[in-house]
């Protein structure tokens, strides 16, 4: 049998795209509760920085929770690191 599973992301808006921001984890609240093993998906914006948002879920598994539309979008949208550039000759 399969442990439970509980995610917590905290996210920072930059400034004036927190609306931006909202709006798409809003728009994944409703189709995350959809999902097979999805026991509670709920955002939450911070009453004292309007830039900062929680997400808080709780799976049947940590496999539910990595098989979820919402999982694999963050995975593959996540902003990578600037890397350095070789300019030597």
């Amino acid at each position: 049998m399969s442990q439970a599973f509980t995610a917590i992301a905290t996210l920072i808006a930059k400034p004036g795209q927190q609306d931006t921001l909202e709006n798409a984890l809003r728009a994944l609240v409703e189709p995350s509760r959809a999902e097979a093993g999805c026991g509670q998906y709920d955002l939450h914006r911070d009453l004292a920085d309007p830039l900062t948002f929680y997400v808080i879920e709780h799976w049947a598994s940590e496999e539910s929770f990595r098989r979820t539309t919402p999982a694999r979008i963050f995975r593959t949208s996540r902003p990578q690191p600037a890397t350095a550039s070789n300019t030597s000759n």
